[in-house]
Parts: C-alpha cells; sequence; structure tokens
C-alpha cells in the first residue's frame, strides 16, 4: 500500500461507482497530509468508502431509539437487524465478513465462538447449523444450501451471539503501534471488554506523522459510528498516531499494546 494524492481515491471511488458520501469523501484531513490509497479490492478501500448515513443523523439502536451525538460524527449506513447482537466486537466482525462477502470470497469467512469452536460460512452455506449440547458445540445439516443474504445475515447473527471481544482478540494478531494500518483494530477483551476499528489513514508529507480515523458500534447493539475525537477538538475525527500512553476514545481508553490486525 501506497499513499497517493486524495484525488486518487476520489477517481477510484467514482470509477468504482461507490457512494460519494463516505468516509474518503467527507473527511477532510489536515494540511499537508496525504490520505492513505488503496487498491479497489482491498479491505482498505472497503472501509474507506463505508456509505455514511446524513451528516444530521444519529446512531439507531437495534430497538429504534437513537443514541446522542456526544462520541460520534457520522453514522455508518449499514442495517444492523432488530436484536441486541450487533455490538462493538460484532461490528468489526461483520465489517470483514462484509467485504469478503461482497467479493465472493466466501472461504475467508469465519470467526470463532467463544469456546473456540470455529464457524465457516462455506459449512454454512452447505446446510449445517450449529448444534449445541451443554459446553459442547458440533454442526447438523438441517437447511437448503444457500448463500444469500438472508442465509449470511443468518450466519452473522449466530456469531454475534456466541463470539464477542474475548474470543477475537484471541484470533487477531499483536500489531506494534508504529506499524498501525486501515482495518486493524484497538481491543481489550473480556466481559465487559470494547473493540474499535480503524477506517481510515493518513500521512504527513513532509514529517511522515500518521493520523487515523476509528469507527465503533457499542452497547446496547447500534449502528457504527466514527468515533469523535474528544481530547483533540481541532484535529477531530483523526487522532494522532502520538497519542502517549493511552489512547483514549469517547467511551473506552486503549493501551498501544492492544492494537491487532486480522491474519490473512
Amino acid at each position: 500500500m501506497i499513499f497517493g494524492k486524495t484525488v486518487i481515491i476520489l477517481l477510484l471511488v467514482a470509477a468504482s461507482g461507490w457512494s460519494q458520501n463516505t468516509i474518503a469523501t467527507r473527511f477532510d484531513v489536515p494540511k499537508n497530509f496525504v490520505r492513505q490509497s488503496n487498491v479497489t479490492d482491498s479491505f482498505g478501500f472497503f472501509l474507506q468508502n463505508l456509505s455514511l448515513k446524513s451528516k444530521t443523523a444519529k446512531a439507531k439502536y437495534f430497538d429504534g431509539t437513537f443514541k446522542s451525538n456526544e462520541a460520534y460524527i457520522s453514522v455508518i449506513d449499514l442495517p444492523i437487524g432488530t436484536k441486541d447482537l450487533h455490538q462493538c466486537a460484532d461490528a468489526i466482525m461483520r465489517l470483514r465478513a462484509d467485504y469478503f462477502y461482497k467479493n465472493k470470497n466466501f472461504s475467508k469467512i469465519h470467526f470463532n465462538f467463544t469456546n473456540g469452536f470455529r464457524v465457516d460460512f462455506v459449512k454454512w452455506i452447505q446446510g449445517y447449523r450449529i448444534a449445541l449440547k451443554g459446553n459442547k458445540t458440533s454442526w447438523i445439516k438441517i437447511a437448503k444450501p444457500s448463500f444469500d443474504y438472508q442465509t449470511y445475515w443468518k450466519y452473522m447473527e449466530q456469531i454475534f451471539q456466541y463470539a464477542g471481544t474475548a474470543s477475537l482478540e484471541k484470533e487477531l494478531k499483536k500489531i506494534d503501534i508504529q506499524n498501525l494500518n486501515i482495518g486493524d483494530v484497538f481491543i481489550k477483551g473480556g466481559f465487559p471488554g470494547h473493540a474499535v476499528i480503524v477506517v481510515d489513514v493518513a500521512e504527513n508529507a513532509i514529517t511522515k506523522k500518521k493520523i487515523f480515523m476509528l469507527a465503533q458500534s457499542y452497547i446496547p447493539a447500534q449502528e457504527l459510528q466514527v468515533l469523535k475525537n474528544t481530547k483533540n477538538i481541532a484535529l477531530s475525527p483523526w487522532y494522532d498516531l502520538d497519542f502517549g500512553a493511552e489512547l483514549v476514545t469517547p467511551e473506552w481508553t486503549f493501551l498501544p499494546s492492544q492494537l491487532k490486525r486480522f491474519q490473512e
């Protein structure tokens, strides 16, 4: 991946038919900074070009009520269902899965339950479903083969129900903070835990200093949001990579050592 002119991103977005109301098109970079450019089939490009709701939209909870906008600046335009499932780690897993589903790369869609049981989407689309008996988890074939979106979303809701920050943290690999990239995750596994995902990165063309943007869901289940930087309003929604001993986000604080990355 290389850093290129912002206009390159805009041209790629236009050529690909993606919405113009996206993370990459709504938020400018500070003076002397250049937004990271990514090839159009990459996870980074997918995240930068997530569609956003209107600038005045508030994040919706699963029950149809709304969250105040004190923690976030924009709402990502993705459905979350009507169950209290799409929380912090769930939202990050769905972004990763949505990317692979969009590209029909079904074999890449797999997550582990908290008990360690691996759930592959390719197994799910063959008609297998999860059977739970006490602490034992197994597959049972009870459905017709399908990979339509309804089947996919039922798979994701199963993941949401039995996976979370504790399991996702174990699946990700640790990354040095100086190597931060789009798609990386700050995560604290546990009950409770929390996780946020890096959805954009820019670099100063002169100093090579990095800044980044974050998105999250939270408890109760809610739409994904692009977070404000409440500690540096002038830079918000960007965060400085040199944030010191702690990364302070509106609803959680992370350590540099809690930066992790999906394994290919």
